[in-house]
């Protein structure tokens, strides 16, 4: 009985996983036919705590500054705006750092960047080259932050820049039976490990 329940689970697992990876797919395909997509990639001085809190500072106030980007209807005109805009946002990342206390300052530099795998807003970004906007902060070996600038998925993601993959609401016959599995244990192990 048991070895017939984890085969269930497995099988399940499997068809959750090609249902997200076909949806994602499909998303990363049509944000691309969109016109592009543009990422956005904020580089931490350092790993310490100070480092890190000084780079979630930058990116909410960044992120609050570009929210002019919403109505960009491809990548090149969100580019173009945020060249436009890149005083802007320079100064908005220095003054941030300095109302954190860091004595370090901020670089901008546009170009294509290796990104990893990523799921945003339920769309799979796969690994591979982007053209990013990258925000390199005092020396830039910390821990990283990205999100998707155009579409406005991280502008769009809240006053945090982050999305709330647990709320998002995805309808599928085989995701209400992944959900029904266990009591639903199966789907939150699933949940976890995706988020």
């Amino acid at each position: 009985m048991k070895t017939k329940r984890r085969i269930m689970r497995l099988i399940a697992a499997a068809c959750a996983a090609a249902v997200i990876g076909m949806q994602g797919a499909a998303g990363a395909a049509r944000a691309e036919a969109m016109g592009g997509i543009l990422r956005l990639h904020i580089m931490a001085n350092s790993d310490s705590a100070a480092d890190q809190r000084a780079k979630l500072a930058v990116r909410d106030a960044v992120l609050e500054a570009m929210g002019g980007m919403r109505g960009c209807e491809s990548e090149a005109e969100a580019e173009m705006m945020l060249m436009q805009s890149g005083a802007e946002v320079l100064r908005t990342a220095e003054d941030t750092l300095k109302k954190c206390g860091m004595e370090y300052g901020a670089q901008l530099v546009i170009g294509e960047f290796e990104f990893p795998d990523r799921v945003y807003a339920g769309i799979l970004y796969p690994k591979g080259k982007y053209r990013a906007l990258r925000i390199i902060l005092g020396e830039g070996k910390g821990h990283n932050w990205w999100c998707v600038m155009f579409p406005a998925i991280c502008i769009d993601a809240g006053e945090k820049g982050e999305i709330d993959i647990k709320g998002l609401e995805m309808k599928s016959w085989i995701i209400e039976k992944l959900k029904s599995i266990d009591g639903g244990k199966l789907w939150k192990k699933i949940m976890r490990r995706l988020g």
